[in-house]
């Protein structure tokens, strides 16, 4: 019988959970990591939930799994999109702004998929982050930009997210003000809704929000 607690921790928090793991082991490239079965008892949830987890880590390229063998830790350094996207921005520093509407076509098409699907839109997640801005938790804008790609399951989609936030001109690791909390709140109630387009558009809400503060620092 699965541990009842999975619900209570976002994938994130299993995938980070998972990434300390491999890090205090001193797991290197090919090394096998833990079984589902081992990595539930340790972190103290359930199967299912290691399973998503599991997943994510496998879009990003940074384990594979091998029918009938387990999961192993894979060389995600052979990938060469790093090179290429640093490379293009020096060369063309005024592309930032390129690298930012990049940024926007993949959040966009993560809502549209997430408000499109009902088993995704009723993902126990976006029902944690209403209750966390409720109670005046604090929430990372990223926390909730990752999770829909997460969620949307497109894995180039979600590789080349992470790679162009790293560039990308927008604050996402800064909190939600109160303001961006009512624009997300809207947004996840479309979201779960299914009304992709209204979601869309008070995600666009937010970004402008999120845009003019950035403007104001810029100009302190």
């Amino acid at each position: 019988m699965e541990n009842s607690r999975p619900s209570s921790k976002r994938f994130l928090d299993i995938v980070s959970d998972l990434r300390t793991i491999i890090k205090e082991e001193g797991a290197e490239i090919g090394d096998k990591l833990p079984s589902e079965r081992v990595l539930a008892e340790r972190l103290q949830v359930g199967r299912s939930t290691i399973r998503e987890a599991l997943r994510s880590l496998e879009l990003l390229g940074l384990i594979e799994t091998r029918r009938g063998e387990g999961t192993f830790l894979a060389d995600y350094k052979k990938h060469q999109l790093v090179d290429i996207l640093s490379a293009f921005i020096m060369q063309h520093p005024q592309s930032l702004r390129d690298v930012d509407r990049t940024c926007r076509i993949h959040e966009h098409a993560a809502i549209e998929r997430i408000a499109g699907d009902a088993e995704l839109r009723s993902l126990p997640v976006w029902d944690g982050f209403l209750r966390k801005i409720g109670e005046c938790e604090p929430v990372v804008r990223e926390d909730v930009l990752k999770e829909f790609l997460v969620a949307a399951g497109n894995r180039l989609s979600l590789k080349i997210w992470f790679l162009l936030k790293q560039y990308s001109r927008l604050p996402y690791q800064g909190i939600l003000t109160a303001a961006e909390q009512e624009c997300t709140v809207r947004m996840l109630s479309e979201l779960k809704a299914g009304n992709s387009k209204s979601a869309i558009h008070h995600y666009d809400d937010w970004l402008e929000l999120v845009n003019v503060e950035k403007r104001g620092e810029n100009e302190c």
